[in-house]
C-alpha cells in the first residue's frame, strides 16, 4: 500500500517525505484554507517541487465545462497533478473529458458502490472513498474500501482506490488489510503511526544497557 499525505501544509509535507516512505500528496479546499495568505496555485506547484508523485488538487467551480477549464490549468503546473473532481453528474461529465486528454482524475467524496462505479465507468484514475465520514454516521467505512477494490479486481480496471478521511492509525491498518492501493494520512496520524510504548521502552533500555561500552574511536 503506498501512502499519501493529506495536508496543505508545506512543512509537514517536507517533515513526512524525509522519513522516505511518501508516495504522493492530496489536498482540497478546506486544506488549502487552512492555509492562510496563500494563493491556491503556487502551494500546489511547491508540492509537485517537494514531492515525486500524484498530486491531487481539487476543483473548486460547479458545471462540467468550468471544470474541464480549470482542471487543465491544474494539470498544465507539473506532470504528476491529478485533477480532484466531486462525484456528482457534472464531476462525471468533467472526469471523461479530462481523461480523454490524457490528464489524471481522482473521483472524491466517494460513498457507495454505486458512485465508484460511475467513477469507475467514466474513466477515473484514482477512487477516494471517505471512510471517516461514514464511521460518523453508523456505516462500516472500511467495508465500502473492500467492495470498491472486489469490483476493481474482479473487472479489471485499472484504477487506484484511496481511502481517504483517515481518522486514526487503525484505519491505515484496516485500509492495508481491505486492499487499498493507497491511504491518505493526515500529518497527526503519520506520528500517531510511529508510536508503541514497547518500542519507546526497547530503545531506552537499550540505551542505558550500552552507555559505557567502549567504541572502536576511543
Amino acid at each position: 500500500m503506498k501512502f499519501f499525505i493529506d495536508t496543505a501544509n508545506i512543512s509537514e509535507i517536507k517533515e513526512i517525505e524525509a522519513w522516505g516512505i511518501l508516495d504522493g500528496v492530496t489536498t482540497n479546499p478546506s486544506l488549502i484554507a487552512k492555509e492562510k495568505d496563500v494563493v491556491f496555485e503556487d502551494v500546489v506547484k511547491e508540492i509537485a517541487s517537494i514531492v515525486d508523485g500524484p498530486i491531487s488538487a481539487e476543483v473548486t467551480v460547479e458545471g462540467a465545462e468550468d471544470m474541464i477549464a480549470e482542471g487543465k490549468m491544474l494539470a498544465a503546473i507539473h506532470e504528476n497533478i491529478v485533477v480532484k473532481v466531486p462525484m456528482n453528474e457534472e464531476g462525471l461529465k468533467a472526469i471523461r473529458a479530462l481523461e480523454g486528454e490524457g490528464i489524471s482524475t481522482n473521483c472524491t467524496l466517494i460513498f457507495s458502490e454505486n458512485q465508484a462505479l460511475l467513477a469507475l465507468a467514466a474513466g477515473a484514475s484514482f477512487i477516494s472513498p471517505f471512510v471517516g465520514r461514514l464511521d460518523d454516521i453508523g456505516h462500516e467505512g472500511m467495508a465500502l474500501v473492500r467492495n470498491i477494490v472486489s469490483i476493481i479486481d474482479f473487472y479489471g480496471y485499472e484504477a487506484e482506490v484511496i481511502a481517504a478521511s483517515i481518522r486514526n492509525p487503525l484505519h491505515v491498518k484496516e485500509a492495508a488489510q481491505a486492499g487499498a492501493h493507497i491511504a491518505t494520512v493526515p500529518y497527526k496520524v503519520f506520528h500517531q503511526m510511529l508510536k508503541h510504548p514497547l518500542t519507546d521502552k526497547g530503545i531506552e533500555q537499550f540505551n542505558k544497557d550500552f552507555e559505557g561500552t567502549k567504541r572502536a574511536n576511543g
